[in-house]
């Protein structure tokens, strides 16, 4: 049968565009190549994404210095202002869709089908209108004509909310939820309205369409999260699950795909425990069959990051403090995989979400672990350093890092890799100029299937950024010893994966767990209690030469096993390091002289 395939992977990017020529051949469709939006003081382009990394051609690149830019949901529209004009074009052509004259906009969305274009801009009084002006703004696509100009003074949930079928429209308003049906703005279909709605988020998906919402308490009452399913709206009793939680100023939700659960950061402003410098936070679990619960951490600290599967039925969620901890849940909030400790701050699942990546931007140093959430085995380890934007492509194959400006005014630019840690394509911000913003084009749900998962890097002419070992900084007055981990930092902890294989068995139950540890206890208590008796066991073979043959000298004798006596101590002690026991400051010293003992022990057996 006679396809079609675009010839944008066979010519040169800068001569034809990326989505105009096509070619007739006898193979299967290509999938599209997902456009990048780079937004930065020296202006506005597209650039088609790998394997090409070149200009849009199609897209006649703007050279004014834009407020902002943003895609359409289903990756048809683009669209941007560049201080003088909001400008909406096509992305397969370049054509333009619709030009309004709003120098000041701020902020720039589409709704789901692509009917309305919401701008919004900073409310402002004047003498001429001392009530200000409405500043967010309605407008009809393509025709360019006003539908409705309302009043919206906080940048904090500008945009109104739609269904993905524009059905259903919901605004917050001075603490109540207001609904739209069918896009007429003009009248109200339904309200919301309690003692004071902080915050609310609708549901993806088809109908019905549920939302839910924050309530924070006052006066000794708790905060509290419910879902409702529209248009039921009336009080508790029409609830599909409530959560009350204390010890929240704010809180933030998230709807899983499928739309049957939330999850709910709970966090305040400041820890009176003194512990952190970034408030307390909870994590929270509310379904909409009425089941909710409290997600149960397995190290204190910060609540860095949340994410859901794109398969609805596992969350992850990095934690603790640094460094921090990495752990899958499943909807029972029991955790399904452990990925130990790291530095890192934040959690990525592929589109497909047959990958996962964990990574610690900001502060940290740019590691990233690429992770095969299938077989939960480890891809790739790459590291870029200063990052602080990533975002993974449309194709579940590539991601981009960015530097950008204001969080980081100094070594502004670009990278696209593949997962497998290969940089496929980098860009520099030009002496002098910054990057402010990076954004791939959106594509429908299931325009990219998933790809098997490569463990080889893939091939590049700029490589990979694999991190390389390193060691942690010891002081001069110790270079000259052993290194042990009594002079690290921190003890970090392996996944799950790798400490069942340390052990020699596979993960044990909690209380089979505290009984093993209760057992090796108690075994080093009676080892520091009687450090002279007798060894039960065979002895851990030091060297080849050791052997209970006198050698007539009852000193001699004596000293020699003295000195087994504490080798097989210390490969004892050395057992239970392994195991994952947290040894005392007197033990770890004890391993410390393994190396002098063993040379005493030589010199003895050449007299000998």
């Amino acid at each position: 049968m006679l396809m079609w395939q675009s010839s944008s992977r066979l010519l040169s990017p800068e001569v034809f565009p990326c989505h105009v020529l096509l070619l007739p051949v006898h193979v299967n469709m290509a999938p599209p190549i997902p456009l990048l939006a780079v937004r930065g003081s020296d202006g506005t382009s597209l650039l088609c994404g790998p394997p090409q990394c070149g200009q849009d051609s199609s897209f006649q690149r703007d050279s004014r210095p834009s407020r902002c830019v943003t895609f359409s949901r289903d990756g048809t529209l683009f669209g941007w202002c560049n201080g003088q004009r909001v400008s909406v074009v096509k992305c397969d052509d370049g054509s333009v869709v619709s030009s309004l004259d709003l120098p000041k906009t701020a902020l720039l969305e589409f709704s789901p089908l692509n009917n309305i274009l919401v701008t919004w801009q900073p409310y402002t009084k004047t003498q001429d209108s001392p009530q200000g002006e409405a500043n967010l703004q309605l407008w009809e696509l393509p025709s360019g004509r006003l539908i409705k100009a309302l009043y919206q003074k906080k940048v904090d949930s500008w945009c109104p909310s739609w269904s993905e079928d524009e059905k259903i429209c919901v605004r917050s308003v001075n603490n109540e939820l207001h609904f739209f049906e069918n896009n007429d703005f003009n009248s109200i279909a339904n309200k919301l309205h309690m003692q004071k709605v902080s915050d609310f988020a609708l549901s993806p998906g088809a109908q019905p369409i549920k939302v839910a919402i924050y309530v924070p308490g006052s006066k000794g009452a708790p905060s509290f999260v419910r879902l409702y399913q529209y248009p039921a709206l009336g009080g508790v009793s029409a609830a599909l699950a409530n959560k009350s939680f204390f010890k929240a100023d704010k809180a933030s939700m998230q709807w899983n795909r499928k739309a049957s659960a939330v999850l709910v950061t709970a966090s305040t402003e400041v820890d009176k425990t003194g512990a952190s410098y970034y408030g307390e936070q909870t994590l929270h679990y509310l379904g909409v069959n009425g089941e909710t619960a409290l997600v149960q951490l397995a190290k204190n600290g910060p609540i860095y990051d949340v994410a859901w599967s794109p398969n609805s039925t596992e969350f992850c969620v990095v934690y603790g403090f640094m460094p921090a901890k990495a752990t899958v849940f499943n909807l029972k909030c029991d955790p399904v995989f452990d990925f130990g400790t790291g530095p890192r701050n934040a959690a990525y699942y592929s589109p497909q979400g047959h990958i996962l990546v964990l990574a610690g931007f900001g502060n940290l140093r740019g590691q990233m672990e690429v992770w095969d959430v299938k077989k939960y085995k480890q891809v790739s380890k790459p590291q870029a350093p200063d990052a602080t934007f990533f975002s993974w492509c449309p194709d579940g194959e590539h991601i981009v890092t960015a530097t950008c400006s204001p969080r980081l005014r100094v070594s502004n630019g670009y990278k696209i890799w593949h997962y497998t840690g290969s940089v496929l394509h980098k860009q520099d911000a030009a002496a002098g100029s910054e990057l402010w913003q990076v954004c791939w084009q959106s594509f429908p749900e299931g325009s990219f299937p998933e790809r098997p998962i490569k463990y080889q890097a893939a091939p590049s002419e700029l490589g990979t950024t694999q991190a390389a070992p390193t060691q942690a900084y010891r002081p001069p007055a110790l270079r000259h010893l052993p290194a042990t981990p009594s002079s690290k930092l921190h003890e970090d902890e392996p996944p799950q994966d790798l400490r069942a294989g340390l052990s020699g068995e596979k993960s044990l139950s909690k209380s089979a767990l505290k009984n093993q540890r209760k057992r090796e206890a108690k075994k080093a208590a009676k080892q520091d209690a009687k450090p002279d008796a007798e060894p039960t066991s065979v002895p851990a073979p030091v060297s080849n030469s050791q052997s209970e043959a006198s050698s007539g000298d009852p000193e001699m004798d004596k000293k020699i096993k003295n000195l087994k006596k504490k080798l097989k101590a210390i490969e004892e002690l050395k057992e239970q390091q392994m195991s994952g026991k947290v040894l005392q400051k007197n033990q770890l010293d004890k391993i410390q002289k393994e190396e002098q003992l063993l040379k005493e022990l030589q010199e003895l057996q050449i007299e000998q």
